[in-house]
């Protein structure tokens, strides 16, 4: 994909003009798909920005809403026009491929050309030591791609960053929800009427959003509910999971939904709720339920997936709900027999997870294994089919975790004595931290695929 040709606006000596009459119109030149650097103001440092949008104050000022360019998209924000760089502005040429900007040598060329292994190995445990890799006659290790494509189907689904200027605009200030007042990440597409405010409230069992604290009030003294709708599936240490049929609970499922889309990015909201399942994590106190998180799966998924959202509110965040919701997950997945994985792409903060919780969970039940088995090897197959988790995304994770290595003309796992010692004392440390206890799950799964036929006489 060919570089755009960028036009370079430089002033004499590349100072920006002090005149009050040239640098109004200099900003005026700013607009959007413009790039220039811009001073960040959580972090007060100078970073190369796109502008995505601009409009004028009412005090006659411009302000401009910038997305930086190689961070996340939660940092966009609206920023004064003093916080520009005018003499870094570059400006697109028109005719110019949208995206172009994109550098092509950062992608890696074998994770397109590489292919996936269709073919079951014995994978021996081999100590480290006995392992001398020769890259020279080694054939490539089996890629696996995470950018697969998923369904666009169902209430919220991947379909990239839209093209539309007005969802890349975060629109909502600021939400009420319990305790907590939070600044949202991403755009959400709630009531206009809603989004002009400097607050919307919405009640923390129903999810409904309303325009004042009064009304929340009025509507909390004739709120029936103190939990999700649904049935509760799981309850251990006031950890709570409430299973929500998207069609029974249709209105819950898309407020939900609008509530999420706030702080998820990569996917978009759809209104039909039907085909999914929300499994909602809350904790307990003397005034009921109060949600923490949730994740949502299709009812049935012709990829396997057993997580299509997934999502931890930023109030609870870094406290392990993440690990979680994610366990449990893969929970429901060993009670309908299957293994599953996470809709793709994932979010920045959700690979992280994943990854931990794959490594976790393989590591263990290698070390699980060569107790109960010290003389017989495993394969790929044996861990998929013990943790649930999908062959691709174990080969994955032992790839990234650099341990699959080529070895007598076969794959194998070799782990160091340095990380076998630090995976035990992670894997010990984590039976101190809030896990799911599997009799304390009370679930059983249902065939939403199959026409049930009664038999008459």
């Amino acid at each position: 994909m060919a570089e755009p040709k960028i036009e370079i606006i430089e002033e004499e000596n590349n100072k920006i003009p002090k005149t009050s009459e040239t640098v109004p119109n200099l900003h005026e030149k700013v607009i959007e798909g413009c790039r220039l650097n811009v001073r960040m103001a959580s972090q007060n440092e100078w970073r190369l920005a796109e502008i995505i949008s601009r409009c004028r104050a009412a005090n006659g000022s411009m302000k401009f809403y910038v997305h930086y360019v190689d961070c996340n998209r939660r940092l966009d924000e609206w920023v004064q026009a003093d916080m520009l760089d005018i003499s870094t502005l570059r400006m697109p040429q028109k005719g110019g491929k949208k995206g172009a900007h994109m550098k092509e040598e950062s992608r890696d060329p074998n994770e397109t050309e590489a292919k996936k292994s269709g073919r079951k190995r014995k994978i021996p445990l081999v100590p480290m030591e006995d392992v001398k890799v020769e890259p020279s006659e080694q054939p490539p290790i089996p890629t696996v791609n995470s950018g697969s494509t998923p369904s666009l189907r169902g209430s919220m689904s991947m379909v990239g960053h839209s093209e539309d200027a007005m969802t890349r605009i975060r629109n909502v200030e600021c939400i009420e929800l319990g305790r907590s007042r939070i600044q949202p990440w991403y755009f959400s597409p709630y009531p206009q009427q809603l989004t002009s405010l400097e607050c919307i409230y919405i009640c923390e069992f129903c999810l409904k959003y309303l325009k004042s604290k009064t009304c929340l009030k009025r509507h909390m003294q004739k709120c029936a509910l103190c939990h999700p709708p649904g049935n509760q599936i799981y309850c251990q240490d006031k950890l709570s999971f409430f299973e929500i049929d998207g069609r029974k609970n249709k209105s819950y499922a898309q407020n939900l939904c609008l509530l999420a889309k706030l702080f998820l990015d990569h996917k978009t909201l759809y209104y039909d709720t039907d085909p999914f399942l929300f499994y909602v994590l809350t904790e307990e106190d003397e005034k009921g339920h109060h949600i923490v998180g949730y994740f949502s799966k299709e009812k049935e998924s012709a990829d396997e997936y057993n997580v299509a959202c997934i999502l931890v509110l930023p109030p609870f965040q870094k406290k392990g709900y993440g690990s979680l919701l994610i366990e449990f997950s893969y929970e429901l997945s060993k009670i309908e027999q299957k293994t599953g994985s996470p809709e793709k792409p994932l979010s920045d903060l959700g690979l992280l997870s994943y990854r931990s919780y794959w490594s976790m969970a393989i590591m263990k039940e290698l070390f699980d294994f060569k107790r109960r088995r010290p003389t017989e090897d495993i394969t790929v197959q044996d861990i998929s089919m013990s943790t649930s988790i999908k062959k691709e995304d174990v080969v994955s994770t032992l790839q990234q975790l650099d341990l699959y290595k080529y070895y007598k003309g076969q794959y194998v796992i070799v782990i160091s004595d340095e990380k076998r010692l630090a995976y035990e004392k992670r894997i010990e440390a984590s039976k101190k931290k809030t896990r799911i206890n599997p009799a304390a799950l009370l679930w059983r799964p249902k065939e939403y695929g199959k026409k049930r036929t009664q038999a008459t006489f």
